[in-house]
């Protein structure tokens, strides 16, 4: 999905404007309506009025407020739930969420099953065609700079990694510190890639906003659409954390990372074959090997 919205403020992103809408309401119907974006996850399968009974009001008012926040149906609304609910998730709603009786092995089953989930959305869902453009903008960018602090350090190390294997000019920040002294050195020409998941980390998400606002071209790797790096990035891409459990599963998010190297690989493929022809011999015979 792609963005182009200007980063200007919160009134311009999605959530800013849902806020906005909401402040709108009277004063009863902010009250009614609290419990649902306070508590996403326990609304976004009922119906309208299964929800209007757990509010306390009728149906015809519960979708009167849904119009009024700008949503064309209740459909649409709960579909918003649903990214919220994502974006909201922790650790022990995944882990409550999972509720089998019949022993661990099923939950590990149930495990390797979400994974496949994942990897199938992500495969359905992904244009290869922006993959690719992407794949050019990287080739063609000065410098390239990943953000992505705690658990999703990991993905931008492996990002960084292969990268620099195909003598891609990039860095890599991890930590508050570093991203703060590296985005403010990154401008016109340069590329900034943003990942984070759920609600995103507040490092991550402000880096990338400077990032942008400072000219680099920015992109994002997020789970959800209502995600700030979402709303934020010039574009991005959505992969599943979802586990079944108290962890985010990187199965998506690990294949989509390969599936952009890839890209970045063939976009100059003589350019890579040269760069693998002089790595060969290293990985062949180098020092760094064992050798019985």
């Amino acid at each position: 999905m792609r963005k182009k919205a200007p980063l200007s403020s919160d009134h311009t992103s999605p959530i800013g404007k849902l806020t906005r809408q909401i402040t709108q309401l009277s004063p009863r119907r902010q009250e009614i309506l609290r419990p649902v974006l306070e508590n996403p996850r326990e609304f976004v399968l009922l119906s309208v009025r299964a929800t209007a009974q757990r509010l306390g009001t009728d149906p015809a008012t519960t979708v009167r407020i849904v119009q009024q926040l700008g949503f064309a149906n209740y459909r649409a609304f709960q579909n918003h739930l649903h990214d919220l609910s994502i974006a909201n998730a922790t650790s022990l709603d995944g882990m409550q969420a999972s509720t089998r009786k019949d022993g661990g092995s099923a939950y590990m089953r149930d495990s390797i099953d979400q994974d496949i989930k994942n990897l199938t959305a992500l495969r359905n869902s992904l244009d290869l065609s922006r993959i690719s453009l992407l794949a050019k903008r990287v080739h063609a960018a000065r410098r390239i700079l990943i953000l992505g602090g705690d658990f999703a350090a990991n993905l931008a190390h492996y990002l960084e990694y292969q990268m620099v294997l195909l003598g891609l000019p990039v860095m890599v920040a991890t930590t508050v510190g570093r991203t703060i002294h590296a985005v403010r050195t990154f401008g016109r020409n340069d590329l900034v890639l943003a990942i984070s998941f759920r609600r995103g980390l507040r490092q991550t998400v402000e880096g990338l906003q400077t990032a942008r606002r400072n000219g680099s071209y920015c992109v994002g790797i997020t789970d959800t659409c209502v995600s700030p790096i979402a709303q934020y990035a010039d574009e991005f891409f959505l992969s599943s954390v979802e586990s079944g459990s108290f962890n985010e599963s990187y199965v998506g998010p690990i294949a989509l990372a390969n599936v952009i190297l890839v890209a970045c690989a063939n976009s100059n493929r003589e350019h890579t074959l040269k760069l693998l022809r002089e790595a060969a011999d290293e990985q062949k015979h180098g020092y760094r090997w064992y050798n019985a």
